[in-house]
């Protein structure tokens, strides 16, 4: 499964995804870009888009809610290392009140991992920030194992957020 990514203006990108009505996209919304996410075994239909490849999945990505972006950029030699990491992590996202989906993204032709969440609406999300589950999915591991993980990140992570509804139409 890949997904692939594209930005632009709301009008244009829901003209682009009303073109294609087989396809599976979603249209979310940032500040000042949107983005249209397109989930497929195959090829995109967009011109240039950001590419990745789907590590790990769990529920239907759906067209509601609030979506999170953590941007992670890893260095070549720490992808084993990062994807190992997020691949045995202890799952305990999934039943957090206002989850919706989770995807683990890696990039195709860039450093910049991507860890998707969709929640019902921010205020999942920042329950799970404050949560328990959270705490102990973000805990720090022994002392080798941050010696081994120490350079495998290439610059600092970033998050970005996203709403299936214009920020307009919310208002």
């Amino acid at each position: 499964m890949y997904i692939y990514l594209t930005s632009g203006t709301g009008d244009f990108l829901e003209q682009v995804k009303n073109k294609y009505p087989n396809e599976h996209m979603i249209l979310i919304h940032g500040e000042g870009n949107s983005v249209l996410i397109h989930e497929t075994e195959g090829k995109t239909v967009f011109a240039t888009p950001r590419k990745f490849e789907v590590l790990d999945a769990v529920n239907d990505l759906e067209e509601r809610g609030f979506f999170v972006f953590n941007n992670i950029p890893v260095t070549d030699e720490g992808r084993p290392v990062f994807e190992h990491r997020f691949l045995e992590r202890s799952r305990a996202i999934e039943n957090e009140p206002g989850f919706v989906a989770f995807r683990l993204l890696r990039p195709i032709k860039s450093e910049t991992y991507i860890v998707m969440t969709q929640w019902n609406g921010p205020h999942s999300f920042e329950a799970w920030k404050s949560s328990k589950a959270f705490e102990s999915a973000h805990a720090k591991t022994d002392d080798s194992t941050a010696v081994r993980q120490q350079n495998i990140f290439s610059a600092a992570s970033y998050v970005t957020t996203y709403n299936a509804i214009p920020k307009e139409d919310i208002e």
